[in-house]
C-alpha cells in the first residue's frame, strides 16, 4: 500500500489571556467606530484631522514600529500634544484613566491632538495593542 501522509497544521486554541485580548480589542474598536459615526454632535469624534505640529504650543508624538516617539513627553501647562500614525496598522491613542476621551481608530497618517490644560503626569496606551504606552508629562 502506498499511502501518502500529509501533514497539516491545526490552528492553535486560543489561550484565556489571548481570548480577552482580542476581545478587548474588537470592542473598543467597535466603540471607536460608533462614536466616530455618531460625529462630535453625539460625543463622537469627527475623522482625524491632518495637523501639524509647527506652533509652539503644538508637541508631536510619532506611532511607528508600533511604539509612541517620545515614549515620554514633558510639555508646559497649554501644550497640544499631537500624535500621527505612521505605521501601515490602525493605531488608537487611549487615557489609561480616562483623563481624555480616546481618539478614533487611526489609518496611515492620522493624526490626534489634545489639549493639556492641567499639570499632572498621563499615561496612554494604544488600545488596539495595548503593550504601546507612553506617557505626558504637563509641568
Amino acid at each position: 500500500m502506498n499511502a501518502r501522509h500529509r501533514t497539516v497544521a491545526l490552528p492553535r486554541p486560543l489561550s484565556r489571556r489571548r481570548l480577552m485580548h482580542e476581545t478587548l480589542a474588537a470592542a473598543l474598536l467597535a466603540s471607536g467606530a460608533l462614536a466616530a459615526r455618531a460625529g462630535p454632535s453625539y460625543g463622537g469624534a469627527a475623522k482625524p484631522e491632518a495637523v501639524a505640529a509647527t506652533d509652539p504650543q503644538t508637541k508631536a508624538v510619532d506611532i511607528k514600529n508600533f511604539a509612541f516617539v517620545p515614549a515620554t513627553l514633558t510639555v508646559a501647562v497649554g501644550t497640544r500634544v499631537v500624535w500621527t500614525n505612521r505605521d501601515d496598522e490602525a493605531h488608537l491613542v487611549a487615557s489609561s484613566d480616562g483623563a481624555f476621551k480616546a481618539s478614533p481608530a487611526m489609518d496611515t497618517d492620522d493624526s490626534f491632538a489634545f489639549v493639556f490644560d492641567k499639570p499632572g503626569t498621563y499615561a496612554y496606551f494604544c488600545a488596539i495593542h495595548p503593550m504601546m504606552r507612553g506617557t505626558i508629562v504637563v509641568r
